[in-house]
């Protein structure tokens, strides 16, 4: 059951920007809150399970694994309730659980932790001090596998988009066509192959939806095929935009300094903040999608 636990906190990990993204899904919380909520899951998860496996502190390990497997099942739920299908992300890409299989998942493992409850634990001098040292070493652990996009550098990174190409590339074919300088508008610079770039994409969907931003005022730019279009928007399971083929690959990448995803927003045709996937900050968009 330990090994469970441990293993399930290591997927999250290595699948770390999409569990993210699922928490912030539910909007229960800003982007960066969930940045630490996110971790503090894994960093919980890790200690229930080598608690487990060590036979310390039986009871409270017992019953942390029970209260975090009831949180989760009430959140599953609730995903139920609102329709939800996709995948919960509790042992990351390698094995998608909609939420029904998940439910059923907790229900087992909080079975088998029934049949454990009786256990003898193991006890030793030093005991309390070393589950401080566990909970210590898994937190640095997380926090430097898997630094909070607003800890590293790239979060106030300096823009890179040329002001003079982007205004001439959005006043010529074939993007002059969507009056990209009339009021405010998004437009997303993406590869259909690039994973960060549906990752990205999937966050400014989500913001969209939340914050009531036009629809038809968010623009997706695409390197790629057109094939790869349809492929991208079922990968990041972003809402579906006006989107464009771009031919003149060379004169994009001069645009953005060969920096995909970037992710632009206009006021009347001045550019008033630029992202990238690791950058984006939640409450300058809040003022750029709500305020008049």
């Amino acid at each position: 059951m330990g090994l469970i636990f441990i293993v399930s906190a290591v997927l999250k990990i290595v699948d770390m920007d999409k569990f993210e993204i699922y928490i912030y899904s539910y909007h229960f919380f800003s982007l960066n809150f969930c940045f630490l909520v996110a971790r503090a899951a894994i960093i919980l998860e890790v200690v229930l399970g080598i608690g487990l496996v060590s036979n310390c502190f039986h009871k409270l390990m017992w019953w942390g694994c029970i209260a975090m497997l009831a949180g989760y099942t009430l959140l599953l739920v609730y995903a139920q309730m609102i329709g939800r299908t996709d995948s919960c992300h509790c042992f990351g890409e390698l094995l998608p659980f909609n939420p029904w299989q998940s439910l059923l998942k907790n229900l087992v493992l909080m079975g088998l932790l029934a049949l454990t409850y009786n256990v003898k634990g193991f006890q030793f001098k030093g005991q309390c001090l070393a589950l401080i040292g566990v909970v210590i070493a898994s937190s640095v652990a997380v926090f430097t596998i898997s630094p909070p996009d607003n800890f590293t550098p790239s979060y106030n990174a300096e823009r890179h988009v040329d002001e003079a190409l982007f205004a001439e590339t959005i006043t010529t074919p074939p993007l002059d066509a969507y009056h990209l300088t009339e009021g405010k508008q998004v437009v997303a610079f993406l590869s259909t192959a690039c994973e960060f770039c549906q990752l990205a994409a999937h966050k400014l969907s989500l913001m969209q939806q939340l914050y009531g931003f036009p629809p038809e005022r968010v623009t997706y730019v695409f390197i790629g095929t057109n094939e790869g279009i349809g492929k991208f928007y079922e990968k990041s399971e972003s809402a579906e935009y006006r989107s464009v083929l771009y031919e003149d690959v060379i004169s994009l990448l001069k645009v953005i300094d060969g920096n995909f995803p970037t992710i632009v927003f206009v006021d009347g045709g001045t550019i008033v903040h630029e992202y990238g996937l690791r950058n984006m900050k939640e409450d300058e968009i809040k003022a750029f999608f709500t305020q008049p």
